[in-house]
């Protein structure tokens, strides 16, 4: 009871916190063109454009605290069916091509001899595969290493994200699931986010009846690991 009680006082300063972030950087930001920087045209459209991303920050975060919701309270429906992992991966892939060469990560993909298929709803696991390939790329430094497998075990089918970034604290592995709860505040509101991805990830996993787990090592990287159902 006692780290319930903890976990929901830590959700409502941490959530008030997070959405206070972008409303006193807007609120700032329109007193100072109140103030007279209305007429600054070396400056004004730059606070405006200011404003517009700490909305849309904003909007994100609203967004998917709505989309959290929706799952945990079943509103959210989910469409069942077969997926084939190694596909399935490497139509992510190809979505997250451009930032890969970007930072010049070596990828190395491991998806076995023979196909593994899982029963799970698309969508759902394509925002799962993308908050984790998303977040890998973010937390590794350039030239460094991105790993995706695809493995069958004893009735479930699985899919690691392993990267050779900064990694996780081992006290706060635990947590990282949780609403809101960053690691790093300010290195985590540099690289974006809402802060609700992982939490997001974790409940569609439990929704589609499959487990998420994580190994980390501070400076040495992350592998996520997500196991689903195998289809019938």
């Amino acid at each position: 009871l006692r780290r319930l009680e903890r976990i929901r006082q830590d959700f409502v300063a941490n959530a008030s916190h997070e959405l206070k972030t972008p409303l006193t950087a807007i609120k700032g930001y329109v007193e100072t063109l109140i103030g007279g920087a209305i007429h600054d045209e070396k400056n004004n459209v730059r606070f405006l454009q200011k404003i517009n991303a700490q909305a849309d920050q904003l909007s994100a975060q609203v967004q998917d605290l709505l989309h959290l919701a929706r799952i945990e309270s079943g509103e959210s429906k989910l469409d069942f069916s077969e997926i084939q992992l190694d596909t399935f991966m490497n139509e992510a892939i190809q979505l997250h091509q451009a930032p890969i060469r970007s930072k010049r990560l070596k990828l190395r993909e491991d998806f076995g001899n023979f196909p593994v298929r899982v029963k799970a709803d698309r969508k759902a696991l394509a925002q799962i595969t993308h908050n984790l390939i998303d977040n890998a790329i973010k937390y590794t430094p350039e030239a460094g290493n991105l790993t995706l497998r695809v493995r069958q075990g004893s009735g479930y089918g699985e899919v690691e994200v392993e990267d050779s970034g900064i990694g996780i604290p081992q006290k706060d592995q635990s947590r990282i699931f949780e609403r809101f709860y960053r690691v790093d505040k300010a290195r985590s509101r540099e690289a974006g986010g809402t802060g609700l991805g992982l939490s997001i990830v974790k409940h569609l996993v439990q929704a589609m009846e499959g487990e998420i787990h994580v190994e980390s090592r501070l400076h040495s990287g992350s592998r996520f690991t997500v196991r689903l159902p195998l289809s019938s």
